[in-house]
């Protein structure tokens, strides 16, 4: 039998000590916090788009792949978080079977969307450092649009078969959803039949697998980068070299630091509260965070948002 609607059981909120007006001040709280990051995430993404989109200097291959960047995490955000705050504010925490698919679909197509764009940045500073005299044939307009669009039939794959494989599983009550969302482990946990833990394998092998053969590339790419990068006679050079490199690396340290917690965490009986946790932060706080260091990382976009936007404001001082 399959379950029509799922319902949404918050950590914790069932404890006996907690009274009713403790319990929604803090989901107010919350709902405060949370509503403030992602509308800032949403500022700071649209900000760098709209910084490229202005900025002639800026329509490089690099910045074409951090535009698709800041779009990917926008959808990410807004499969999880809009429904998530809606939430915080509702009595009822339920959730349609179909809405329940297409958040997960949504979820996983633009998270691994995210993983494979942060790669194909880590072989593009590859190319710009190691090949530099070769860097716009191997860049070129063309070959830049087939590695967005592949990150995004990627990205739409892992969603698609993700998505099936634990749908076309059988459901038998509770339908309670020990998450904040429609994520993999808690979903499991309600599925019932033979093939439930060979389901949870695959899906699993799947998603590490994507996630390690990406962050082995990157390493790959870094790899030749530093190598490349240690030649450079003067420190200056090596200094400006590895400059273009910091913002792309410490968001690649952000993101699969979460991602490794959340999957390659060995899942105990007891692991729910924390699985949640680890969800909510790579949820809400890597999206955060990332146009944050994208900004202040790297010299050459803080000074056009800088030219693009408080020029405009300030038009009597030089940028």
């Amino acid at each position: 039998m399959q379950l029509k609607k799922f319902k949404y059981m918050r950590q914790g909120s069932s404890r006996p000590c907690e009274s009713l007006g403790d319990l929604l001040l803090h989901q107010l709280m919350f709902f405060l916090l949370f509503l403030l990051m992602y509308l800032f995430t949403l500022l700071g993404n649209l900000l760098i788009m709209a910084t490229i989109w202005s900025e002639h200097s800026l329509h490089t291959p690099m910045y074409l792949f951090l535009c698709a960047l800041s779009i990917s995490e926008i959808f990410y955000t807004f499969a999880i978080i809009p429904r998530m705050l809606a939430d915080l504010l509702s009595a009822l925490h339920s959730i349609a079977f179909l809405a329940c698919a297409s958040q997960m679909f949504f979820s996983f197509t633009f998270g691994f969307t995210h993983s494979f764009l942060l790669t194909v940045m880590g072989y593009d500073r590859y190319v710009a450092i190691c090949h530099p005299l070769r860097y716009n044939v191997f860049m070129n307009p063309r070959g830049c649009a087939c590695l967005v669009a592949w990150s995004w039939v990627g990205g739409s794959f892992m969603g698609t078969v993700v998505t099936t494989a634990i749908f076309n599983l059988t459901f038998c009550g509770p339908n309670e959803i020990h998450h904040f969302a429609c994520h993999v482990p808690p979903l499991l946990k309600l599925a019932c039949g033979e093939n439930v833990l060979e389901v949870a394998k695959g899906v699993g092998m799947v998603c590490i697998t994507a996630l390690l053969g990406c962050f082995l590339l990157i390493l790959l790419s870094y790899a030749f980068i530093v190598a490349t990068i240690l030649k450079i006679p003067s420190a200056e050079g090596r200094h400006k070299a590895f400059s273009t490199c910091a913002s792309h690396l410490t968001v690649v340290v952000v993101h699969y630091g979460f991602a490794s917690v959340i999957y390659l965490k060995p899942k105990g009986p007891k692991s729910l509260e924390g699985d949640t946790l680890m969800g909510i932060t790579y949820t809400v706080l890597t999206p955060f965070l990332s146009p944050i260091i994208f900004s202040l990382r790297n010299k050459e976009l803080k000074n056009a948002m800088k030219k693009a936007f408080l020029s405009k404001l300030y038009p009597e001082k030089i940028y």
